[in-house]
């Protein structure tokens, strides 16, 4: 049996409970992406986008959708995802079903994917599935094969959400090699505002694939601050794809966090596709053990007069790898463009590795752009003066990470998230020896 035939019998499975119950469209949709992936298949080496990255554990285990009940959690289990904040909206997944939904009915609607395709939601048919691209990203068309739980928000024309969403995606170990591919939908109106946490993390210790897509569309004028906090377990695997399309004058901010997992893979792709729309990615990874994490970013500049900043930041110790491939892309008619991008690794151990990769497509000629990437150990003449002012070597390597670290979690305005990172990123440092 081929490597892709299992995943195949679950997407079908998944395909064959779903028909009757869901619009046509949707079942069409599933049947157009297994294909796909049947054509695709896992990437190898010789695929340019995966060259670094083997996902031959993902491909080479059998993993099975969880069942249906998800396993009864108690309130301890959900504290460490608590983002100690005032929420706008929540929704709960556990084994990729969700367990539980907070929302005011006043506002923007945060509804699970499958409540908003039983409602038959306008929005749902209109975008889902069209601002992602499932035709050269395999993981993509898997995620859609498997397409039926996930969430669904909407933030209606001239929307001000002064809170943040939550979407929590946990997974709960129960002795087999379990799997899930949430997928969300956002869908923000003109002049609307809001700021969106996913939240992905473990509760028991297991073995599992998480398999995400998220799609974002931004209406004229909106502000999208986006969080992917990442802190699953050290056994499992996560594939992470964002799919964003702003209008004219859009301002989109999105910041990523992968702090767990055996082998993490994040694609993040922005369309700029109105007049004076902005786009800002911030990252930060941390690496340990034999982790890898491999970041994927393409800012498309489809109109004149749009920026873009971005900045990617790595820890990386013991055994761990990192890859980073950061591309901006400049369309003919995309004059007046201004765009940045900054990729830095901090190597803790002679054994860590990165490749990195920074591209610029340029087709216009009035254009301001740059990027740069970094590598480096730690300053032995830092952590010399620190010692000097009293610091001993732990400590001064630790504050000289932290400040390292410092430039992306100062770019996240969304201050208990912040501190709840900062004070994660301390504590697994702590664990970290020279």
């Amino acid at each position: 049996m081929s490597t892709i035939e299992p995943f195949i019998v679950e997407a079908t499975q998944v395909g064959d409970a779903q028909r009757g119950t869901d619009p046509s469209w949707v079942s069409d949709a599933r049947r157009s992406a297994l294909e796909r992936f049947r054509q695709l298949g896992f990437p190898t080496a010789r695929d340019e986008e995966w060259r670094f990255t083997s996902v031959a554990p993902i491909a080479e285990t059998r993993f099975h959708v969880a069942c249906d009940e998800a396993p009864a959690l108690g309130a301890q289990d959900f504290e460490p995802f608590d983002l100690q904040s005032e929420l706008g909206g929540l929704l709960v997944f556990v084994n990729g079903r969700c367990v539980a939904s907070n929302a005011s009915a006043q506002g923007p609607r945060v509804v699970s994917l499958r409540r908003a395709l039983s409602d038959g939601v306008p929005e749902i048919g209109a975008h889902l599935t069209h601002i992602a691209d499932g035709t050269r990203n395999p993981f993509t068309a898997l995620n859609t094969a498997f397409l039926n739980e996930g969430a669904f928000i909407h933030v209606p024309d001239n929307t001000v959400v002064e809170e943040p969403i939550h979407l929590l995606f946990l997974s709960v170990g129960d002795g087999v090699p379990t799997m899930a591919h949430p997928r969300v939908l956002v869908v923000m109106g003109s002049n609307a505002q809001a700021t969106i946490v996913e939240s992905y993390g473990a509760v028991r210790a297991g073995r599992y694939f998480t398999n995400t897509v998220t799609e974002v569309l931004a209406g004229p004028n909106a502000t999208l601050n986006h969080y992917k906090l990442q802190r699953e377990h050290p056994d499992s695997f996560h594939v992470g794809a964002m799919y964003l399309r702003g209008a004219r004058d859009a301002t989109m901010t999105c910041h990523s966090i992968s702090l767990g997992g055996s082998i993490v893979r994040n694609d993040v792709v922005a369309v700029l596709d109105g007049e004076g729309a902005t786009c800002t990615l911030n990252g930060l990874y941390l690496g340990e053990g034999s982790r890898l994490v491999d970041n994927h970013t393409t800012i498309d500049h489809a109109r004149p007069h749009c920026d873009s900043r971005e900045v990617y930041k790595g820890i990386l110790a013991d055994r761990s790898r990192a890859v980073f491939n950061g591309k901006i892309i400049v369309r003919p008619d995309a004059q007046k463009t201004d765009a940045k991008q900054t990729n830095k690794a901090l190597l803790l151990s002679e054994n860590a590795q990165i490749n990195t990769k920074p591209q610029l497509e340029i087709f216009a000629n009035d254009v301001k752009c740059t990027h740069g990437a970094a590598i480096g150990q730690m300053d032995d003449d830092a952590i010399f003066y620190l010692r000097a002012r009293g610091l001993d070597l732990e400590q001064a390597r630790h504050m000289l990470i932290r400040a390292f670290a410092g430039d992306v979690l100062n770019q996240m305005p969304l201050a208990p998230l912040r501190a709840r990172v900062d004070a994660e990123l301390g504590e697994r440092l702590a664990g970290l020896r020279p």
